[in-house]
């Protein structure tokens, strides 16, 4: 009987230690990125593959990315169309430098979702000490859907405007 209420015991815990957490997904996304900033050798995951869509985001959020898929921003080299987005939207650049001094905060954000926001600097390869010392800002709406954490809209930040990855989506569905 002891080993019984034990065994239940470690069961409630461990499930209680995996509860996914609403900075989850963002941290997947940004491990993904920063992998991706690691070294221009470095092969380049695509945060908007199926898989990483289907588990990290909104249904909301893949069915505009869907929606704006249909008109790609260039071809791949095997002939299939590439995503609807000529940049990496986390870094909002084409080009850039490994991810440094990467930090994560939490607060209340509207409608109920969770602001997650991220922080890092891009530019740390460049010799200009200014550009070189930026700070990056990107905030992620977190919801909870189907019971688990997911990102609802991302925000890039400059000179305190913002603006939203899901709301470019909407327009790029429009096509040219």
């Amino acid at each position: 009987m002891r080993t019984l209420r034990l065994a239940l015991l470690f069961s409630v815990v461990a499930t209680v230690c995996h509860a996914a957490g609403p900075s989850d997904p963002v941290n997947e996304v940004m491990r993904i990125t920063s992998d991706n900033w690691k070294s221009a050798e470095s092969d380049w995951k695509f945060i908007f593959d199926a898989e990483p869509l289907s588990r990290l985001f909104s249904k909301r959020f893949q069915a505009a990315y869907h929606e704006a898929a249909k008109h790609p921003a260039y071809d791949t080299d095997n002939g299939q169309p590439g995503d609807p987005f000529g940049y990496d939207v986390i870094t909002n650049s084409q080009d850039g430098c490994p991810l440094q001094d990467l930090k994560v905060d939490e607060k209340p954000g509207k409608n109920g979702a969770t602001d997650v926001g991220v922080s890092f600097k891009f530019w740390t390869c460049m010799d200009d000490a200014e550009i070189k010392n930026s700070v990056e800002t990107v905030h992620f709406d977190v919801i909870t859907e189907d019971g688990h954490p997911v990102i609802d809209d991302i925000h890039r930040y400059d000179d305190d405007e913002s603006d939203s990855v899901y709301a470019e989506m909407q327009e790029l569905a429009k096509g040219p």
